[in-house]
């Protein structure tokens, strides 16, 4: 199986306050997307590099929570504030006590960064590029930037990303984008989360540069823009215990399964049930591989409407359907 190499600008370093019938207990974490995705690749046994930049007290004990789980990681280590939050669940919901994005990224830390990318990622067949802590940390067009050189690479790259990030990547014509409705909405791309405004703006990101769009729709199906067509793909309902990470959680388990040879809608389907498992947890980015493995036999991937635009097959891109032959060729080697 091929290892997966994700760009996690700013982990975050979570302590979280949990009731307790003794008094309160204390929970010190790695986190931030990219080491939820990370977490969930790691549960379902897929080898993971993580390149990040690591910051001051909070960066040395994020490096020490990383590699406890298993993590290769390649860090640019510097001085400074780095990103943290203190949250109070004693009550049963989520109160910010305190959160800290950390310092912006600077000009030579960024260029040891991308660096790192180029290196961490050699051995890798998919890539990950997920979003930092704050807005401010990192500027979009480094994402646009590596997302080109990547795939000149020959790599695979998957971006779960919104705003001026998620059009950067697009630019650089990244090969599956995921992205959620709320940010959509967010973004300006749909007026009214609709299917049929959200099927449109998947067209449309499909036309400007995305090989493949999945879009998640909280509770509701999620969907998926390929060159077969869109798909609606249906999840086992359950009843939420903490949204946070689930969409992670997705995100990795398509890639899990692309490492494995599974084409993308196929592959969609371990997706989906790993981010259902998840919503029935504490820790984001957790579940059992065996569970998540049954689950994904109760997901319903159905067609729902003809091909979005694709003017990519022409340049030579990785196209959706080839992802399979990227881990069918590490397999071979």
């Amino acid at each position: 199986m091929s290892g997966v190499t994700i760009l996690a600008p700013s982990p975050t370093l979570t302590v979280t306050v949990e009731d307790h019938p003794q008094g309160s207990e204390i929970h010190v974490h790695a986190g931030g997307q990219g080491v939820w995705q990370a977490r969930m690749l790691r549960r379902l046994d897929v080898p993971v590099t993580m390149c990040c930049v690591l910051t001051g007290e909070v960066g040395r004990m994020l490096n020490h929570l990383l590699e406890d789980e298993g993590l290769t990681v390649q860090a640019v280590v510097r001085d400074g504030r780095g990103s943290a939050y203190v949250h109070d669940r004693r009550g049963g919901e989520r109160i910010v006590i305190d959160e800290e994005d950390g310092d912006p990224i600077g000009r030579h830390d960024l260029d040891d960064l991308y660096s790192a990318m180029l290196r961490g990622s050699e051995p890798s067949e998919v890539v990950v590029l997920s979003g930092p802590a704050g807005e401010s940390t990192i500027p979009a067009d480094f994402y646009r930037r590596l997302t080109i050189d990547l795939r000149a690479a020959g790599k695979t790259v998957v971006a779960d990303l919104a705003g001026d990030r998620l059009r950067a990547v697009v630019q650089g014509h990244v090969d599956v984008l995921k992205v959620s409705h709320e940010e959509l909405l967010a973004d300006g791309l749909v007026e009214d989360p609709t299917v049929d405004q959200i099927v449109a703006a998947m067209g449309r990101l499909r036309t400007d540069g995305a090989g493949a769009v999945i879009v998640t729709r909280s509770s509701e199906p999620l969907l998926l823009a390929d060159a077969h067509g869109v798909a609606q793909v249906v999840s086992p309902p359950f009843e939420e215990n903490e949204p946070r990470g689930a969409g992670d959680s997705l995100t990795a388990g398509v890639i899990a399964a692309v490492t494995r040879g599974e084409d993308l809608r196929d592959a969609i389907t371990l997706g989906a049930a790993a981010g259902a498992l998840n919503v029935t947890r504490h820790g984001l980015g957790t579940g059992d591989a065996e569970v998540i493995e049954s689950l994904r036999g109760k997901v319903v991937v159905r067609d729902t409407a003809p091909p979005a635009p694709d003017q990519h097959e022409q340049e030579g891109r990785v196209s959706p359907d080839g992802l399979a032959v990227l881990a069918d060729t590490e397999d071979a080697s």
